[in-house]
């Protein structure tokens, strides 16, 4: 078990993703920037604010460049972005807003990935080596890597432990064919097939393996198995978990959509737990009332439910950058 965590909030992406699949300007720009102001104040230190794709696409993230151009760096938070291609990653670059890592991805599931990007396996891996010479362009070694649909698929089905190891060993070999190295792996539940027992496999088969690497796990709740997930991470010793306030998110490309397990959910079970986040609870229930006013609705998130803020709590969280 570990005695601490650290979590990559990715609520305002995965929010404004799903949220506005329907009616793309449901959010706007300057509540997609408040609420990231809000995350901070409520002690997440990594933020995931945007994604720099085709706004043919995914038109709710059309406004990436705006949301970065209104976006104020604030000591010791750091924001990041998606980008899929090489594309994505110049507009993530020319905005000077996000830091920029050398994250390479595959899909473990190909349908998955013709679905989300239009690629198949072999031009995927083109494009990462395209991806991982823009990064050496600018001085960034190759360092995470990432695996989406590692443990299930809509369109697929469910995917073998093998597939998930065979995507690992490309992308270490991709990273090690450019002379870097990958440190850090993240799995990602893409579409919420995981269970625990297959969390805790596959963690330790990877392990076994790779015991180098940094695991982090990205979780999806479509069928009630997240915050078991997430437990079932912390027992075999997983440290970093990437989730959203409130339980917002969804793959507008999975085939169905379930947010991510809820920042405010995972922290509360760390802190029953006597695990430490460095999270403020009450503040970041205060972010989930923010982003219901945002979308309208109530969000899935449990702790929210019957944990009231104080005043001091909304008012922290509402005060400017």
């Amino acid at each position: 078990m570990v005695n601490s965590v650290e979590i990559k909030e990715v609520g305002p992406r995965e929010g404004a993703q799903f949220e506005g699949i329907n009616d793309p300007l449901h959010w706007k720009t300057h509540e997609k920037v408040r609420l990231v102001y809000a995350l901070a104040r409520a002690g997440i230190k990594t933020i995931e604010v945007t994604s720099f794709v085709s706004p043919r696409a995914v038109p709710q993230m059309a406004d990436a460049e705006n949301v970065s151009s209104m976006l104020q760096l604030i000591p010791d938070v750091t924001f990041n972005a998606v980008y899929l291609d090489r594309r994505g990653l110049a507009r993530a670059l020319a905005t000077q807003k996000y830091k920029i890592t050398g994250r390479i991805l595959l899909s473990a599931s190909d349908a998955f990935a013709m679905a989300n990007v239009r690629r198949t396996l072999d031009q995927d891996l083109d494009e990462q080596r395209y991806l991982i010479n823009e990064y050496h362009a600018h001085a960034t070694p190759v360092t995470e890597g990432v695996v989406m649909a590692a443990f299930g698929c809509n369109y697929e089905g469910a995917i073998s432990i093998q597939r998930v190891l065979e995507r690992c060993r490309l992308l270490m070999d991709l990273a090690r064919s450019a002379g870097d190295s990958l440190q850090d792996l993240c799995l990602a539940d893409t579409m919420g097939w995981a269970d625990p027992e297959q969390i805790r496999r596959t963690v330790d088969t990877i392990w076994q393996r790779w015991p180098h690497l940094r695991l982090s796990l990205h979780l999806h709740d479509t069928r009630g198995m997240g915050m078991a997930n997430v437990y079932a991470g912390l027992l075999a010793g997983v440290q970093k978990y990437e989730t959203a306030i409130g339980g917002l998110g969804g793959c507008p490309f999975s085939g169905v959509a379930a947010g991510n397990v809820p920042t405010e959910d995972v922290a509360f079970l760390c802190e029953k737990m006597g695990i430490k986040t460095g999270l403020h609870l009450g503040r970041l229930v205060a972010c989930v009332k923010l982003a219901e006013d945002m979308v309208g609705h109530k969000l899935p998130g449990r702790i929210s439910h019957v944990l009231v803020p104080s005043s001091d709590d909304f008012q922290a969280v509402k005060t400017g950058a």
